[in-house]
Formats: C-alpha cells, structure tokens, sequence
C-alpha cells in the first residue's frame, strides 16, 4: 500500500475528459484502487479547479469538484506547520514556483511515497518526506 499524492493537474485531466492524459489518470487510479493505495492532494488543489469553472461561470462543473473534494475517498492535506516549514526548505534551495513548492511541502508532510505530476520540471526536485517525484508519463505501474 502506497500513499501517492496527485498534483492538480491530474484532476484536472479527468474533469476535462483530456484526450491524452485522461486514459492515464483513469488507469492509475484503478491500479491505485486494486493496491488498496492512498490517494491525497491538498486543498491548493482544490483551489486550483475551482478557478476555471469560477471564471466560466459553471456552477455545475465547481459542484463536481467540491463533491469530490467533500468526504470522498482523498486524503486531504492542510497547509499547516509541518508543510510550511516544508515549504520554506524547498524554496531555499529549488527554483520552483510557489504553488508547486506548496503542493510538494504538503505532500512531504503527508509523507508521501509517490508525487505525480505533468510538470517535468519537477521530476528532478528531491524533498525529504517524498520518496518517489514523477510525471503522469512516466508513472510506474
């Protein structure tokens, strides 16, 4: 069992129906199931799908993403202390935006075994609490 964190991307991908990555994120997710793996994200995530639907105005697809943020099958996980100490060790040393710096130090503090992402640049940021940072491509099965 594997506590594998998505990075908003991911989620993204599978509200969207993105023809090239959906498929993926679909597969993941029921190999996570099969494992009996634990999926988490933080509430960055949650605000990161919510700017689209907010600034087209879809009430619909906004109330998709808070059902499944709300009491669903995710470890969500809260920016507290642990993650913005987290945060401030990886902005010290990495040149990585700072909502990605966010979702990383959540996921350290969460103690994560896998990072999945579609953000190549990130694949090579190594963050103590992380064992595992890759991209959706590149996810190993």
């Amino acid at each position: 069992m594997a506590r594998i964190f998505w990075d908003t991307n991911l989620f993204i991908y599978l509200f969207e129906n993105n023809a090239e990555w959906s498929p993926r994120v679909v597969e993941l997710r029921r190999k996570m199931l099969t494992r009996g793996d634990t999926l988490l994200t933080s509430w960055l995530t949650v605000g990161e799908v919510l700017t689209k639907p907010k600034q087209l105005g879809n009430a619909i697809l906004e109330k998709s993403y808070l059902n499944l943020f709300s009491g669903g099958p995710i470890e969500m996980v809260s920016f507290e202390v642990e993650a913005a100490k987290r945060y401030g060790e990886i902005r010290s040393r990495e040149r990585v935006r700072p909502a990605d710096a966010m979702q990383l130090a959540c996921a350290a503090a969460a103690g994560t075994d896998l990072f999945v992402t579609n953000d190549s640049r990130l694949s090579d940021v190594v963050v103590s609490g992380i064992t595992f940072i890759t991209g959706i491509a590149r996810i190993p099965y």
